[in-house]
């Protein structure tokens, strides 16, 4: 007995291999870093509006890490070095 009609399967399934394609750019707090830096460098290479980026960097600060960025892997990549680059730890997952 199917539960789901033909087309919601469809499109269930379409949404799998999506989210199969999608990568987080973590950003992990230290001692160094000062909040002001991580706020405008996830401005700067995030596009992150500063309320968002403010948030993102006092979960940082508090949870051990935060996963700023969603999508594809060459641009989270990308974005991942610049942030390397301005002295702050990150990764893509």
């Amino acid at each position: 007995m199917n539960v789901f009609p033909d087309q919601e399967v469809d499109e269930i399934i379409e949404e799998k291999i999506k989210d199969a394609d999608t990568h987080d750019l973590v950003v992990y707090n230290d001692d160094v870093n000062t909040f002001d830096h991580v706020i405008n460098t996830l401005i700067d290479v995030c596009d992150h509006a500063p309320e968002q980026a403010e948030q993102c960097t006092y979960i940082i600060h508090y949870k051990g890490k935060c996963v700023v960025k969603n999508g594809e892997f060459p641009r989270l990549a990308t974005m991942c070095k610049t942030i390397n680059d301005r002295g702050i730890s990150a990764e893509v997952k």
